[in-house]
C-alpha cells in the first residue's frame, strides 16, 4: 500500500524538523483532530488527536492551540519509551513510526512487545512486520487500525 500523496508530502516536509515532527503529522493524520470530546470505539473519552486521560473534559470545546499543546504533551511518554528502549540505530522515519505506534498502544505494551525484542536483535524487517499484529481494540479488529499500522509499517522500513 502506498502512502496517500498528501500524507507523504506532509511527512517529507516535516522531516526537516525530525522524528517528533514527522510523528506529529502521522498521529494527527491517523487520529484526526476533533475539538469536542467523544467516546472512542472502546468507550474511552478522547479529544484532539487521540488524547485520553485526565486532560479530557467532556463537554468542553478545545482550540487548535490547546490540541497542539496536548498532542505534544501526550507524545512525550511515547518518545521517551522508544528512545530509552530501542538499542539499535534508527532513522527519523523509523523513530516517527515507533513514536506513533507507542502513542497509540501505550508505553507498557510497547516495552513488552515482540516488536521491541526484534528491533533490539537488529531484525528491523521482522520488527516492522510485527506492527500488523496490532490491529485490535476491545477484542475486535478495526479497519482504521489496519490502515494506521500499514502506514507505520512503511515508515518503519525507513522511508516515506
Amino acid at each position: 500500500m502506498a502512502l496517500p500523496q498528501k500524507l507523504r508530502n506532509s511527512i517529507v516536509a516535516a522531516s526537516v524538523a525530525g522524528a517528533v515532527s514527522i510523528a506529529g503529522v502521522l498521529i494527527t493524520d491517523q487520529e484526526g483532530v476533533k475539538y469536542k470530546p467523544y467516546l472512542d470505539p472502546i468507550g474511552i473519552p478522547t479529544v484532539c488527536a487521540g488524547v485520553t486521560g485526565p486532560d479530557v473534559v467532556m463537554g468542553k470545546t478545545y482550540t487548535k492551540q490547546e490540541c497542539d499543546s496536548l498532542l505534544y504533551k501526550h507524545m512525550q511518554p511515547a518518545i521517551k519509551a522508544v528512545d530509552d528502549s530501542v538499542k539499535v540505530r534508527l532513522n527519523d522515519y523509523q523513530k516517527a513510526s515507533l513514536y506513533s505506534f507507542t502513542y497509540n498502544v501505550g508505553t507498557g505494551a510497547f516495552k513488552s512487545s515482540t516488536l521491541l525484542k526484534k528491533l533490539n536483535r537488529n531484525d528491523i524487517p521482522g520488527a516492522c512486520d510485527e506492527l500488523r499484529r496490532w490491529t485490535y481494540a476491545g477484542g475486535k479488529q478495526w479497519k482504521g487500525l489496519i490502515t494506521r499500522r500499514e502506514v507505520e509499517r512503511q515508515l518503519c522500513y525507513g522511508k516515506p
